[in-house]
């Protein structure tokens, strides 16, 4: 899907992950280990290598069943990403500096009461290396003070959707009937929902009005998982929308139906009719109805240029290296592509950034 941009259009062009370390990603977990209880509280540095390939490899290693492995988020497999893992071994401990698993590094480990659960972050944070850079750096520079402080749509990335795009098939054969096993079957309803999500924002962006408070929205609070609604627009929801306090939702699909009324209502009910196959779909999956942020703004936005090695060359930027962070659940490529237009990157695969 040729999703809207919302500034119109990237201003560079450029590569991004000719190597794992272009792309660095951290997670910030929303609690410290207690230092008791029968969990080891794994932080770990990977490069190459998914989340659950990890965490097999744990559960391997300390000879326990994967359903004792638990971590909050996927990361990519073509970055340096750090995350946390928990291990469940009551009433023993494990040699964790004996493990050798290719691409991973243990970082630290402390003891913990309970299991990391998906979601049990506070966000992520980002240093993307963007190479060859083509592109007016003015506009850059403005479109990046955009970006800080008006943010971007807040678009499930590609990697959502699998190598050409093979969830949703999966989704569709789930649907059909087919009989999926355990992860096929998560990312098949990962992609469904996400494609819906992603098709709501795309409207709202070509209506300009992604980050503003409609009739009949239901609101996120910033920073929190809650919600409100539906609204009836006034003063001080737009000035909470634009000083950041709140945004805009679109729909995780599932049951019962959102709440929504007036004009998003309509907007979303369109949408529905488009992908009536993964509405039904997702509804008979008995999957409980969510809401997303539209808008993602980012923290601690920051950027460097490193010009040509030599002097005389007249070519335009080698590297712009950008550092923020985002919300649980953003996707760092899907934020710069306000900015950039990329190519050549190694495939992401699968996996992606929760």
């Amino acid at each position: 899907m040729n999703l809207a941009h919302a500034y119109g259009g990237p201003v560079l062009r450029g590569v991004l992950k000719t190597t794992p370390e272009d792309f660095v990603v951290e997670e910030t977990l929303s609690f410290g280990a207690d230092g008791q209880g029968e969990h080891d509280l794994l932080c770990i540095e990977k490069r190459g290598a998914n989340t659950e390939w990890v965490a097999r490899g744990l559960a391997r290693f300390a000879g326990v069943a994967k359903v004792a492995v638990g971590f909050a988020g996927l990361k990519d497999r073509h970055a340096v990403a750090r995350q946390h893992f928990t291990v469940q071994l009551p009433g023993r401990q494990v040699d964790w500096s004996a493990l050798s698993l290719p691409g991973v590094r243990l970082i630290g480990v402390a003891r913990h009461s309970r299991k990391l659960k998906r979601g049990a972050l506070t966000g992520n944070g980002f240093i993307l290396g963007l190479r060859r850079i083509q592109g007016d750096r003015t506009q850059a520079e403005q479109r990046l003070q955009a970006l800080k402080q008006g943010g971007a749509p807040n678009y499930f990335g590609v990697q959502r959707f699998g190598i050409d795009g093979g969830n949703l098939d999966l989704a569709r054969r789930l649907f059909a009937g087919e009989s999926l096993d355990r992860s096929e079957r998560s990312f098949a309803l990962s992609a469904a929902r996400s494609a819906i999500f992603n098709s709501v924002l795309d409207a709202r962006v070509r209506l300009g009005n992604w980050n503003q408070v409609i009739d009949g929205d239901l609101c996120n609070l910033a920073g929190r998982r809650a919600w409100f609604g539906p609204v009836e627009v006034d003063e001080i929801l737009r000035q909470r929308c634009a000083e950041g306090d709140i945004h805009p939702t679109g729909p995780m699909w599932g049951t019962p139906p959102a709440p929504v009324a007036g004009e998003c209502a309509a907007i979303e009910t369109q949408v529905a009719e488009d992908w009536r196959e993964l509405c039904a779909g997702l509804a008979a999956a008995g999957l409980e109805s969510e809401r997303r942020a539209l808008r993602v703004i980012p923290t601690q936005l920051s950027w460097d240029w490193e010009d040509a090695a030599d002097p005389d060359d007249s070519a335009e930027p080698l590297l712009l290296r950008l550092r923020f962070a985002l919300p649980p659940g953003a996707y760092a490529t899907a934020f710069i592509r306000e900015l950039i237009d990329v190519d050549g990157e190694i495939p992401v695969g699968a996996d992606h950034i929760d």
